[in-house]
């Protein structure tokens, strides 16, 4: 099958020939139909996130249809539409698995990360941890729901249900929590790179009130911030921006250094947290209030051959809301 390939940090991924998987008794084989491209996949790639497996096939905002199950699996069937999320394994043993908190499982195995993801024709995945996807959207607008939404998801609900949310980088997960957000009546406030009309003309048109460069102040304090954008210097400039009481959620797997700063801004009780991977109850639950909100993504498209341009333009800002990948 084709496949392109990671092979060494900081280096173009490989167009090449690669053996087809077979699944194991708990594993689906699934055909990739389309999959998201995220920036944990150019984390991975710059060498941020220091252990992958390599070579590697990344990817992990995967749609795609059960093409074969392995004999223990009960819970799909050849045909079934499915997305392979970033999640892909964890022990079920520890505190946190059976306390429900998989997330942070030490033993966790994450797609397109410990085990080869979806920038190939075809992908094996734990049934367990394999999402059944409704027919609402098309494949290519259904994969950044498998990132993009379950972590800014996650993200979203850390944040509390405060009435004016902050999204700090206005891209494929602040485009698609922005339309939850405004479902749920609250009010929007987006910060992008400064100078950015393009993203802030984007913003406004996902609902947001008010849009502006990151370092702006907005025109009345926050009750929560979510920093979408990997930049730690934005930590202090989100806490200057909300209310006392407020929250800033960090929504990245990696992150900038965060600089020192006064013990001033986080008094007030304001609360700063991080937010780790995601729980499979976080995808049956946001893909419910995905559907129910009428959620849409907006996406540039692009051949599967292009992977690399996708990354690129990923990596400049050039994408307007989220880049995916089409096998076909």
């Amino acid at each position: 099958m084709r496949a392109m390939l990671l092979e060494a940090a900081r280096s173009p991924l490989r167009s090449a020939d690669v053996p087809m998987p077979a699944p194991a008794p708990d594993q689906v084989l699934v055909r990739v139909v389309a999959c998201g491209v995220c920036r944990t996949d150019l984390h991975i790639m710059d060498g941020e996130l220091s252990r992958p497996k390599l070579p590697l096939v990344l990817g992990h905002e995967i749609v795609g249809r059960v093409e074969g199950t392995g004999s223990a699996v009960r819970s799909l069937a050849c045909g079934d539409r499915v997305g392979v999320p970033w999640l892909a394994w964890t022990c079920g043993q520890c505190r946190f698995c059976r306390g429900g908190r998989e997330n942070l499982c030490p033993s966790a195995r994450f797609t397109g990360y410990d085990i080869d993801g979806g920038y190939a024709e075809w992908m094996v995945a734990d049934a367990r941890y394999t999402l059944p996807l409704a027919s609402a959207l098309s494949d290519t607008d259904a994969a950044p729901l498998l990132c993009a939404g379950l972590i800014g998801y996650r993200c979203f609900r850390l944040a509390g249900d405060g009435e004016r949310l902050g999204l700090y980088g206005f891209g494929a997960a602040a485009h698609v929590i922005a339309q939850v957000a405004r479902y749920q009546g609250r009010r929007l406030f987006a910060f992008t790179r400064p100078g950015d009309q393009a993203a802030q003309r984007f913003a406004r048109a996902c609902g947001a009130e008010w849009a502006g460069d990151a370092t702006e102040r907005p025109p009345e304090p926050l009750d929560a911030a979510i920093l979408f954008a990997p930049a730690g210097e934005l930590v202090p400039t989100a806490l200057r921006a909300v209310a006392p009481g407020g929250v800033v959620v960090c929504g990245g797997i990696h992150m900038s250094p965060i600089p020192s700063f006064s013990y001033e801004l986080l008094w007030g009780e304001r609360t700063i947290r991080s937010v780790a991977n995601l729980t499979r109850a976080d995808g049956d639950e946001f893909l419910r209030v995905a559907a129910a909100a009428n959620v849409r993504t907006h996406v540039a498209r692009y051949p599967f051959a292009e992977a690399n341009r996708a990354l690129d333009d990923l990596r400049q800002g050039r994408v307007t809301g989220a880049a995916v990948l089409e096998l076909g």
